[in-house]
């Protein structure tokens, strides 16, 4: 299995696209989860196509234009609409995908969504690419800590889908000392490497177990690691 951990949308800049294309081919349909926005900002379907919809979504071409510089047709992208597809089209979009894409906001709302659409056990038993941004890339492990900010204003800890299990992600890292101190916790507490991938600069491949890091990313290691 293959999971990419994406700091931001920009999957074709240059310290990426090299090794991306390597997994991400022309001939690929992409399913975009698109159910990690925030409640206050999307309250239904209007306020979800102003954001996602081809003909008006204001994140639309920062997501497809840059998976179509690997060749792939806009008609093999499909975005899974939480406020009009159903359960089941929702499961067929999966099933008949190769790339699963998962996109940035708040991970604990989207796994609610994804929960609620029944879709968990089609995700994790999916044998696809997995890739995700932000938000889209903490889901992907089995669990993951959020720092404070100003969606979460305390420390905590979420399930994810067990994808990776290795390591912990603090993703959009800029060296605060709420971020230093949320790593640190997480070091402490569950004795697991953190990687950090640095904002919008740093990305990390997980191939069948096996992590790479691309951009900029910083390792802390956890006491008895081998920093191999």
């Amino acid at each position: 299995m293959v999971n990419i951990l994406l700091e931001s949308y920009n999957i074709d800049s240059s310290y990426l696209k090299d090794e991306l294309k390597r997994y991400i081919k022309p001939f690929h349909k992409v399913a975009i989860v698109a159910f990690s926005f925030r409640d206050s900002q999307v309250k239904g379907l209007d306020e979800w196509n102003s954001l996602y919809s081809k003909e008006a979504g204001a994140y639309y071409s920062s997501i497809v234009n840059p998976l179509m510089s690997y060749g792939i047709s806009e008609d093999s992208i499909s975005f899974i609409n939480y406020f009009s597809d159903s359960k089941e089209i929702a499961k067929e979009k999966i099933e008949e995908s190769n790339i699963v894409y998962f996109l940035g906001g708040l991970p604990d709302k989207m796994m609610d969504r994804i929960y609620e659409f029944d879709l968990y056990n089609t995700l994790l038993n999916y044998k696809g690419i997995v890739m995700g941004v932000s938000a889209g890339a903490l889901i992907q492990l089995k669990e993951y800590h959020l720092s404070p900010d100003k969606d979460y204003p305390e420390f905590v800890y979420f399930n994810g889908i067990p994808y990776v299990d290795d390591f912990y992600l603090e993703v959009h890292y800029e060296g605060t000392k709420t971020q230093d101190d949320a790593i640190d916790r997480v070091i402490n507490e569950r004795q697991k490497t953190v990687y950090a991938t640095l904002c919008f600069d740093g990305a990390m491949i997980v191939e069948n177990g096996q992590a790479r890091t691309l951009g900029k990313v910083n390792r802390y290691f956890a006491k008895g690691d081998n920093k191999k």
